[in-house]
């Protein structure tokens, strides 16, 4: 649990976009457009249900012009290209009309719990208008502008859980098909790109109908939805401590079942072969221009390469326990980023033994406060779990250079320079381990045998510490066990452990601060939704040749 490993974190088949891609294919579900009131330049709404064994799923999409300064990426701004609802069922007429005048006003509109997911969009200009206008003249777009894009429109925000009066999480956690993490969110996007790619050809047709062509299927295939994703995702991990434990685990147990096997069938030896091959693919078409993660890629490539050769002539297939000598070699040679795709690369042809995993991956509970508990038990469990956090000098400068807070003006967590910047008094409740040790002060004023909330009466400013401290002690991946306010805390690596999980991929850091990622890219199409259908993994590269 430090940021540097869970910072190389890839996706995996316990990733949340793969995990619904399977369920639809598992269950049959059927993707359709519906009521489709789009004018000849794309504007106006258009329907995409989903429909499964029990329910029906209806994606609202609305498109608008969109002035060029008024384009932006920013949570403040309000205005989009396309804007979003995920509908619980199959909306009415006058649900239609009320949304239409809402959803395009996103956090300022008015929404009823029929409303599960909200969100909006903006395209990617120059390679949207690019594709539209190949496609208009009866040629395919440029494969190398493909690959490099990767989307034709991104992602600005996805909302969930009763935020600005929509669905709260109840009403579908109980839901097969919504109970795992993020799964209404993923449906929500997937269903985005199904309307990206209808879109395009929708606009060519009407901009040539006589020499117009569909976008041929692989390069359909390939694209994905794009998101910049910045801090307003960082606290998401110290904010959640049982459910980042409950993915964690979930991706530690999966290793641990994948590394107990004592031999390999011959089709697992087959899968492992081909997805290391298309992961050095992946990876080999991975450019960046981060220096440091440049530097990372670049290592990865030798390392994924010595690895193949490492298999080619050891063949530790022969042998027993055969994954975890896979494991063992690339924990012993190799760095962070190569073990942790190695994780996902053994994971993978493991579906009976890694699927049922999903299932316990979300979380009911929260932090909470256990008045009964005796102090002695307190000092124990902050010995036990918190020697990390006792151990950070905080009375050196550095060990405090940043303080978390929200920006009034932009409305997103922001990190701030406290010897530099104004605004420390109204720090964020994220340095976790600088909070631990002044409570670890107070606590030896106490004696075991007194209680916490004799504890929590006397100074009630540690009682939310105490609380996390006492919940984290039952997950033992609740925590990131790095200082989060110290100079060499690096924010985007809280990103990708988050996006990984999600089933990003494709991560483009921007700064140590933001990163772009491509979502669904290579995913099935929705006539793909079949048992039989294609299966997508997500390090796949986007051209298989």
């Amino acid at each position: 649990m430090r940021l540097e490993r869970i910072g190389s974190f890839f996706p995996s088949r316990l990733s949340f976009m793969p995990t619904l891609i399977r369920r639809l294919q598992r269950e049959g579900w059927t993707i359709e457009q519906g009521e489709n009131a789009l004018d000849a330049e794309g504007y106006g709404h258009v329907l995409y249900h989903a429909r499964g064994p029990e329910r029906i799923y209806t994606l609202i999409a609305f498109s608008r012009p969109l002035d060029a300064e008024h384009r932006s990426d920013r949570v403040i701004a309000e205005a989009w290209d396309g804007t979003f609802c995920l509908f619980d069922g199959m909306p009415t007429a006058s649900d239609i009309e009320r949304l239409s005048h809402n959803a395009p006003y996103q956090e300022a509109g008015r929404y009823q719990p029929t409303e599960l997911v909200l969100s909006r969009a903006n395209r990617s200009v120059r390679f949207f208008e690019h594709v539209v206008e190949r496609l208009a003249s009866g040629r395919q777009p440029d494969e190398e502008l493909v690959e490099s894009v990767g989307y034709l429109m991104r992602t600005t925000a996805v909302y969930g859980n009763g935020k600005f009066g929509i669905a709260d999480r109840k009403r579908i956690a109980d839901r097969p098909e919504t109970a795992g993490p993020f799964q209404a969110e993923m449906l929500n996007v997937y269903l985005i790109r199904c309307f990206t790619l209808d879109l395009v050809e929708h606009i060519a047709r009407n901009r040539a109908p006589g020499t117009a062509v569909p976008l041929d299927r692989s390069l359909r295939r390939r694209l994905g939805i794009g998101n910049a994703t910045g801090l307003g995702m960082a606290p998401f991990l110290a904010n959640q401590p049982v459910l980042i434990n409950n993915w964690i685990e979930a991706r530690e147990t999966a290793l641990a079942r994948v590394r107990s096997l004592d031999h390999a069938a011959p089709e697992t030896v087959n899968a492992i072969r081909q997805r290391l091959a298309e992961a050095r693919a992946h990876v080999a078409e991975w450019c960046v221009e981060d220096v440091r993660q440049s530097a990372r890629i670049s290592d990865l490539r030798q390392d994924l390469a010595a690895l193949s050769e490492w298999i080619a002539a050891s063949d530790p297939f022969r042998h027993a326990h055969p994954f975890d000598q896979i494991y063992r070699h690339v924990e012993e040679f190799y760095g962070l980023e190569a073990q942790e795709l190695a994780v996902s690369l053994l994971l993978e042809p493991h579906a009976e033994i890694v699927d049922p995993l999903t299932e316990g991956m979300s979380a009911g509970e929260a932090i909470r406060f256990d008045a009964r508990m005796p102090v002695g038990r307190l000092k124990a469990l902050m010995r036990s779990h918190y020697a990390w956090a006792l151990a950070i000098d905080f009375g050196a400068p550095p060990s405090q250079k940043r303080f978390w807070y929200v920006s009034e003006e932009k409305l997103e967590p922001r990190l701030g320079e406290r010897a530099l910047e104004d605004g420390a008094d109204r720090e964020m409740p994220l340095a976790i381990a600088r909070d631990v040790q002044a409570f670890s002060a107070i606590l030896e004023t106490f004696a075991d045998d007194a209680l916490a909330v004799e504890v929590a009466l006397v100074h009630p400013e540690v009682r939310q510490t105490m609380a996390r401290i006492q919940t984290v002690a039952r997950y033992p991946y609740g925590e990131i066990r790095d200082n989060l306010i110290g100079e060499e805390c690096l924010p985007i690596d809280l990103l990708r452990c988050k996006l990984s999980f999600f089933g990003a991929s494709k991560f483009d850091p921007k700064s140590d601060l933001w990163t772009r990622i491509t979502m669904f890219a290579g995913a099935p199409l929705p006539d793909e939704l079949t048992r039989d259908g294609p299966e997508w993994f997500v390090l796949a590269p986007g051209n298989p040749q």
